[in-house]
């Protein structure tokens, strides 16, 4: 039996900022703010032990390839029969609500993820092997694999190696599974299989359960000395959700936005400034990391400008 270990993203390494523009300047500049339909200015990206890369939004907002990582298919039209060497290009990990359940994690093909009571969380551990991992696949990635990320924190993904020395991701220190009869979006027919079984909130947790820990939605908070932004995407629907159009905007300082007054959640790694007029005007929120819905804040479709640094 192989030794497992865990990888914690705790300690991953800032790599820099790749800055792009939607007519593909070579210069590095990004303007002061540009309308990207559902392409991101910038992706902020941090790699870990592992060699995966964590990127914040969603696949959709990253520009996934078609028929790749979350969203490929078997022949025979399932997910997680198709070729592991795509099917592991990339994971999505989006705080998200799925039926009863507000909030759950979901993957990029909108499927409910979910956590497992005989596992352990500190340190990681799966015990589902054999039979159980064809009704419930986990959700494995392979060295170089890219991780979309919205609404968790990054502190929060780690990875555990299981029995077959494969990797699996964690959330909160839980191994993460899909349930092989949930077929689409909002299906939750895992929840409570066995007693044992529960969607996995953005922290680790079970949804479904009363809440114990902070809500998804960061509280306004000054964030003194901590991580800055540098880049946002801007979605025009709640919950990161790729069915509305998104925006993202880069850069130093006051940047306004090329759609004002639609954004209603925001992906982004570090601290900024929300202003609801141009040129970091009017009135302001300041908010830290990801925000699941601004309509909690007071903020909602009230976004004009962004004031990075």
């Amino acid at each position: 039996m192989l030794r497992k270990h865990v990888v914690s993203f705790a300690a991953l390494t800032a790599v820099g900022v790749a800055v792009l523009s939607a007519c593909g300047g070579q210069n590095g500049a990004a303007p002061p703010s540009v309308d990207t339909g559902t392409t991101p200015v910038v992706n902020a990206e941090d790699v870990s032990s592992e060699g995966l890369s964590l990127l914040s939004g969603t696949a959709k907002s990253n520009n996934a390839q078609a028929d790749t990582g979350d969203w490929a298919k078997g022949s025979d039209g399932t997910p997680n029969t198709a070729a592991k060497d795509v099917a592991r290009k990339w994971v999505a990990l989006k705080a998200s609500k799925a039926g009863a359940l507000n909030p759950v994690v979901v993957n990029g093909a909108g499927l409910t993820l979910y956590r497992f009571d005989d596992d352990d969380a500190k340190p990681s551990k799966s015990v589902c092997n054999g039979d159980c991992a064809v009704t419930w696949p986990p959700v494995t990635v392979e060295r170089g694999s890219k991780v979309f990320i919205a609404g968790i924190k990054k502190q929060d993904v780690g990875t555990v190696r299981r029995d077959d020395g494969s990797l699996q991701l964690t959330i909160g220190g839980w191994p993460v599974y899909r349930f092989n009869k949930d077929k689409k979006p909002g299906d939750t027919l895992g929840q409570g299989v066995g007693g044992k079984w529960f969607g996995v909130t953005p922290t680790g947790g079970k949804a479904g359960a009363p809440a114990t820990t902070t809500p998804t939605t960061p509280p306004p908070a000054n964030n003194p000395g901590g991580r800055k932004a540098t880049s946002a995407i801007l979605f025009d629907d709640a919950n990161f959700s790729d069915n509305g159009p998104s925006q993202g905007v880069a850069g130093n300082g006051c940047q306004n936005l090329a759609r004002p007054n639609v954004t209603s959640s925001i992906s982004a790694s570090g601290s900024m400034k929300l202003w609801s007029e141009k040129d970091c005007k009017g009135k302001s929120l300041v908010v830290d990391g990801d925000v699941t819905d601004l309509a909690e804040l007071k903020f909602d479709n009230d976004l004009a400008s962004i004031f990075f640094g």
